[in-house]
């Protein structure tokens, strides 16, 4: 553990745990921001600019989550942005994980902390032009209608902060929908919608089998999507990650159980079969999991405990679409 690593876990302990699941209820709709960003942070650079953007937050697993859209529009371009808060009910603290449309995968780790007074603190330690940094975001100034982001960074170990981004954000009634992206990939479409999901689940050593819904939406103008299921003791969120640069998805899980960001499969569609790969310990031993989606309405999971040679089925979902609404 490193001086700053000791840094950050004292200023988290620091806070009480008065901290529950509504913290974050201030921020749920639909508002505008007024943002300044420093040009160049920890340079000495004095030099702001400004831009003027959209945020659209919404509750997800009953309110354990939020999943908020940005979209920011700036001097050096147009920045759609990704903020995913999880409430932990066992050590009652938010984590907070970010994407970048531009990346499309869930950058570092994520940004801990919680309220105390009306005030949101949350630190993670970062690398910033090859050294690691400290980085500090706040919740501030919170009313019925508007509150204020703030984010600082610390090269010394968190005896100073600079701040280089200030965003006032206002509420509004209602924005405008995103536009379509026309550059995005479209490999997931066929799963965007409502759904009756069939579940098949190998558990305790049998087969299980639970009815239950799934409920899929698009983010960044179609660029990515999250699905939300819940079907009997299986419930959670999807977030579906695309990187236009190396042309892969990234797939990552929540389980509502556990509240916590799971290690993500990467892959991609080829001859009408999308698949998708990571490595990560289970039972105690590091497993080969493959996530497989076939259009338009299967998808399995399957593990490997021989590098990859064969595989065992432990999922199995199938996806019917739910009558249409009136």
């Amino acid at each position: 553990m490193t001086l700053r690593n000791l840094t950050v876990l004292v200023a988290l302990a620091a806070l009480p745990a008065s901290a529950n699941e509504h913290d974050f209820d201030f921020a749920a709709g639909s508002f505008r921001s007024q943002v300044r960003r420093l040009q160049k942070p920890l340079t000495g650079s004095t030099t702001w600019f400004e831009a003027k953007g959209e945020v659209r937050t919404r509750k997800v697993l009953n309110g354990l989550a939020e999943v908020e859209q940005v979209e920011l529009d700036q001097p050096t371009g147009h920045l759609q942005a990704f903020n995913l808060r999880l409430w932990n009910p066992e050590t009652r603290q938010w984590s907070i994980h970010f994407a970048n449309a531009r990346v499309g995968t869930i950058n570092g780790p994520p940004s801990v902390g919680e309220f105390r007074d009306g005030r949101g603190e949350f630190y993670d330690q970062e690398e910033w032009d090859g050294r690691m940094i400290l980085v500090r975001h706040v919740f501030s100034e919170i009313k019925p209608d508007s509150y204020r982001f703030e984010q600082a960074f610390s090269a010394d170990g968190g005896k100073t902060w600079e701040a280089n981004w200030i965003a006032d954000c206002r509420r509004v009634d209602s924005l405008p929908a995103v536009p379509e992206a026309q550059d995005r990939n479209r490999d997931f479409d066929f799963n965007l919608g409502k759904w009756h999901a069939r579940v098949s689940r190998f558990t305790g050593g049998k087969w299980a089998d639970f009815d239950g819904t799934a409920e899929v939406t698009s983010l960044w103008g179609g660029r990515a999507n999250i699905a939300e299921l819940r079907a009997g003791p299986l419930e959670g969120l999807s977030v579906r990650l695309y990187n236009p640069q190396a042309h892969t998805w990234s797939l990552y899980w929540v389980s509502a159980k556990g509240m916590t960001l799971e290690v993500a499969p990467v892959g991609s569609f080829a001859g009408g079969r999308g698949e998708f790969v990571d490595v990560e310990p289970i039972a105690g031993r590091m497993t080969f999991v493959r996530e497989s989606f076939v259009p338009p309405s299967k998808f399995e999971a399957a593990y490997s405990f021989d590098g990859g040679r064969t595989w065992e089925p432990r999922m199995r979902i199938t996806f019917e679409p739910l009558p249409r609404e009136g």
